[in-house]
């Protein structure tokens, strides 16, 4: 068994239904060829959950240091059911990755603690090209896809905990 796979030993994987729900998708321009294929399995996974296609909302900025606050923001004014954050930093020859990956992954942990609403983590945060064409591919691995079953699946964890 994979460590990173979905067990079902400790209960069924719920079943996803995105019908009535509306999502958020905040992308980074920032490396936008993978950033697109991360869309493109968000967009294939909506579809199949049954989510119409004007209730997956799309945003843009700059790149991953920018997304914790537009998440925060658009998760704060109460128009959709979770948000999803893409995008793609690759290490390099300075400490910048730490930065950037370490400060985009905290905050975007921050802002889901403080609007109370999923905002789900499907930045890659990889040691190189091939790594991040590996997991955007959504032939392949799918990590954008992921994230969004991600997304529905908080939403309804935290549905029947509310009720």
């Amino acid at each position: 068994m994979k460590l990173d796979t979905p067990s079902t030993e400790l209960g069924r994987l719920p079943t996803l239904d995105a019908r009535s729900l509306r999502v958020a998708v905040v992308c980074a321009r920032f490396n936008d060829a993978l950033v697109s294929q991360l869309l493109e399995g968000v967009r294939a996974a909506w579809a199949r959950h049954g989510g119409s296609p004007e209730s997956l909302i799309l945003h843009r900025v700059p790149g991953a240091f920018e997304l914790p606050l537009a998440c925060q923001q658009i998760a704060l004014a109460g128009r959709v059911h979770a948000v999803v954050a893409l995008g793609c930093v690759i290490r390099g020859d300075t400490p910048h990755f730490e930065y950037v990956a370490g400060e985009c992954a905290r905050g975007l942990m921050e802002a889901g603690l403080s609007a109370g609403l999923p905002i789900i983590f499907g930045v890659l945060t990889v040691d190189n090209l091939a790594q991040a064409e590996e997991r955007a591919d959504p032939a392949r691995m799918n990590k954008g896809g992921e994230a969004l079953e991600a997304a529905l699946e908080m939403i309804q964890l935290l549905r029947e905990n509310r009720s």
